[in-house]
């Protein structure tokens, strides 16, 4: 019988508790898991203990979820109840796992579905988290499932293995490196990305603070919204928007890129996008450019402009599905909405390709140099 939790479990619940969650003694904690993340689920649970907070585990069954949705009961699955709000208001501290664990079905269910299940209680739960200053994060351990696996032709092993690596990580290393480019992100200034795969871009930032995402909670930061201000584990990136006017030349991806208008079910590789004059002129894929091209159809203006640029921060990631964006001194590309960011882009497309082993200069000094943070 094999170990559960195992002790890379263990040992990623301790340092997300001890130095990201930073629980203290007499903290009350709440744990939402789902059936394929109990085994997680307890090693936080564990944590929690072992850092002399209270635990609380609200435990979300995968078929009696699927039945109550089999019978069309759309609204007891878009409320909570009333103990779960008490929960909610009492607690210090919150840890969310992502489920059910059959992402196949819910991605048939479609998007209105699913946004009815959530009126009932998504905007009234992060206004209440803000209003307390709840210090939570979401886990990705909870993507790891078997139909995402099918999906994504990715082992299912080694993806937890790296998940759990991943959060391993040092938040104050991550932290450290994230403002040192942050400072230097800081203003209205040209960035250039070169490769030898062919890549050679220019952009401007916007001028706008960049944002950074070293897996600390932000409950009481305005510059993240009530939506962001959840750490995501593992996480490590800083974020920035560019000046939608400005862009020229061409980006080629070497890692995955996904959909992110709302669940990762697309994958995009082998990308590259073209710019003149400030606009996107060409884009191509190897995998995935039919449903690329769809979604940019049913963009709304701005979809061809320069959006944001993200640069990885976590030094225990490598090439991870759905986080390749966070691997150390990798870059995301994405043009669209970065009004959420502070920019000027409001189009309701996203769409991105990631580079890593690429050089990044700033005003014609690097900052990055073959995935090395200068």
């Amino acid at each position: 019988m094999s170990e559960s939790p195992s002790s890379l479990e263990r040992a990623a619940a301790r340092n997300l508790v001890k130095n990201y969650l930073r629980v203290k003694p007499g903290e009350n904690v709440m744990v939402e898991a789902w059936t394929h993340t109990l085994s997680m689920s307890s090693a936080m649970v564990d944590e929690v203990r072992r850092a002399g907070g209270s635990a609380l585990l609200a435990y979300e069954d995968d078929d009696a979820w699927w039945r109550a949705v089999d019978r069309r009961q759309a609204k007891p699955l878009g409320r909570l109840s009333d103990p779960e709000w008490a929960a909610v208001a009492a607690a210090d501290v919150y840890v969310q796992f992502w489920g059910p664990a059959d992402s196949a079905r819910l991605e048939k269910l479609g998007q209105k579905d699913l946004d009815t299940w959530g009126d009932g209680w998504f905007d009234r739960w992060y206004k209440l988290a803000r209003s307390t200053g709840l210090r939570g994060g979401r886990m990705a351990t909870g993507w790891v499932t078997d139909s995402r696996v099918r999906q994504w032709g990715v082992s299912k092993q080694r993806w937890m293995k790296a998940l759990l690596e991943g959060c391993l990580a040092d938040p104050e290393e991550i932290a450290k490196s994230g403002k040192r480019l942050a400072r230097a992100f800081s203003g209205t200034k040209k960035l250039r990305v070169t490769h030898p795969n062919g890549t050679d871009i220019e952009v401007a930032l916007a001028g706008v603070p960049p944002r950074l995402y070293e897996g600390f909670p932000h409950p009481k930061d305005r510059a993240f919204s009530e939506y962001d201000m959840l750490a995501n584990f593992p996480d490590g990136r800083v974020r920035v928007a560019l000046d939608a006017r400005r862009a020229e030349g061409r980006i080629v991806s070497n890692r995955r890129s996904y959909d992110e208008t709302w669940f990762p079910w697309e994958v995009y590789s082998g990308g590259a996008f073209e710019f003149s004059n400030g606009k996107l002129t060409s884009f191509s894929f190897e995998e995935g450019e039919s449903a690329f091209a769809r979604n940019y159809a049913r963009g709304t203006p701005g979809k061809d402009r320069a959006g944001s640029l993200t640069i990885g921060l976590n030094p225990k990631l490598d090439n991870v599905p759905y986080l390749e964006h966070s691997e150390r001194g990798i870059i995301e590309f994405a043009v669209g909405r970065n009004a959420y960011l502070g920019g000027t882009n409001t189009s309701d497309f996203y769409g991105s390709v990631d580079l890593a082993g690429s050089e990044i200069s700033v005003d014609g000094t690097p900052v990055v140099r073959a995935g090395k943070i200068l």
